[in-house]
């Protein structure tokens, strides 16, 4: 068994008729054989022909749970909008470069800003994960991502935990020493955390290797899946959510590479992501994963100072006390029905250029995204093309503009009426029942009606 990405293109079909999740999904469905399952999607480019896709795929996997009644394209458009609660969903994709987010937890303080401007934040490992740091607000879900993405998808609901019962999987190490120092920020996350959780030792059962798309994503190849599922199937009815401490195989020179070359995507990423949506689509089960030190001769790499978006991970030797944070009180997959839903949702904030299939379901019920210019990533897209709802789609220059569209949703301003200079109202002409806009760029002042 094994996971893979693989690279294919979606032509334009004007003449459809069917939502553009549906006709997405019946093109991907075209590009796989019957035991490949996709677990993770992803528009990278957009052009005048259609859309090139790259798409995360478990190969030879038996026994997902309703494999064949659901996938991640299953889609259910909700009914209503729940205004009681202002709740927003919060994305910086693993693996794109993100410019903010894209390193080691520099996405933190951006969560920290949205999550003040509403009542829950819904978002993910990747931007609140800094190593030994995590800082996350009370109001703040960690909700691995393809959880986030069925929840947008309308296939589940969220109930919020007070308390999950973690077990923690790590590969057995060579050196003692990695080992050793991963029970002990278990036993430090218990002491400060107060989480429950117990450690099991694996034989470094799975093999994976870290590489890069064409789009210049992170992605990578895992084999030998089925034996940590193995694993997984005997202990994970007694647990609530599931930590991997795993080895992921880079050439040695990424190491320092990373901490001196800026442009060079963080290149554990994408097999994180990989591996977790992989267990939360098995299990359905909250996961997150930190990767495992590779050697003492790693460890002790002299860096110097480096960027500070990744100098939580050169101040760490297990990059764990995030995730048990994250995971101690992570929400449990409930129906669609209960808990928070699809109905609770009011908004999405991506990185400009970003399409996957929580952007899409945004499309699709209306809910009202916003696009950060300033975090810049490898994904060319231009949203403004794609068909938003009138409103519900604010491309914007920064966070800090972000939060004052929130505010501006939740009270019901419309955010061109706070602009200058404002266009004067629209008429529409019942003769030919179009608009006929009036701006005083466009005609004169006798010329108006």
């Amino acid at each position: 068994m094994k996971l893979i990405e693989k690279e294919f293109f979606i032509p334009y079909d004007a003449n459809s008729s069917t939502s553009l999740i549906d006709y997405i999904a019946a093109k991907v469905k075209e590009e796989l054989s019957p035991s490949e399952i996709p677990v993770r999607f992803v528009i990278t480019n957009t052009n005048d022909a259609g859309y090139l896709c790259e798409l995360g795929v478990l190969i030879n996997i038996d026994n997902i749970e309703n494999q064949n009644e659901r996938s991640i394209f299953s889609f259910k458009k909700r009914e209503h909008e729940n205004t009681e609660k202002f709740n927003v969903v919060l994305l910086i994709p693993t693996g794109i470069g993100a410019e903010i987010g894209g390193h080691c937890g520099d996405g933190n303080v951006v969560a920290r800003l949205i999550a003040s401007a509403c009542d829950i934040l819904i978002t993910h490992p990747n931007v609140v994960n800094a190593s030994d740091i995590n800082e996350m607000t009370e109001n703040t879900l960690y909700v691995e991502g393809s959880i986030i993405t069925r929840l947008l998808m309308g296939q589940i609901g969220l109930q919020k935990s007070r308390s999950n019962r973690i077990l923690m999987l790590m590969d057995k190490h060579k050196d003692k020493l990695f080992n050793d120092e991963i029970v002990n920020a278990v036993s430090s996350a218990r002491i400060s955390l107060g989480i429950d959780c117990d450690v099991y030792e694996m034989d470094n059962i799975i093999n994976s290797e870290s590489m890069y798309s064409k789009s210049g994503r992170a992605i990578g190849k895992i084999e030998k899946l089925e034996y940590l599922f193995e694993i997984i199937d005997k202990y994970y009815e007694k647990y609530d959510a599931i930590g991997l401490s795993t080895f992921i195989n880079v050439p040695e020179y990424y190491h320092k590479n990373y901490f001196s070359n800026d442009d060079l995507i963080n290149p554990w990423g994408g097999i994180e992501a990989m591996l977790t949506h992989s267990v939360a689509e098995k299990y359905n089960i909250p996961c997150a994963h930190s990767p495992m030190m590779a050697s003492r001769e790693i460890m002790e790499l002299e860096v110097g100072i480096v960027d500070p978006r990744k100098a939580p991970e050169s101040a760490s030797l297990t990059y764990l006390h995030c995730i048990l944070k994250g995971l101690h009180k992570s929400p449990r997959i409930t129906s669609p029905d209960k808990g928070i839903n699809i109905e609770d949702i009011s908004c999405l904030i991506i990185p400009y250029g970003c399409i996957g299939l929580p952007t899409l379901s945004a499309l699709e019920n209306g809910i009202p995204v916003i696009a950060v210019k300033e975090n810049r990533n490898r994904m060319e897209n231009k949203l403004e093309e794609f068909p938003f709802k009138h409103n519900k789609l604010f491309i914007v220059e920064n966070y800090l503009e972000a939060v004052g569209v929130i505010n501006a949703i939740k009270s019901g301003v419309n955010i061109d009426t706070i602009k200058r200079p404002i266009a004067y109202t629209n008429i529409i002409n019942a003769k030919d029942d179009g608009y006929r806009v009036y701006t005083s760029e466009i005609i004169s002042k006798n010329q108006r009606y």
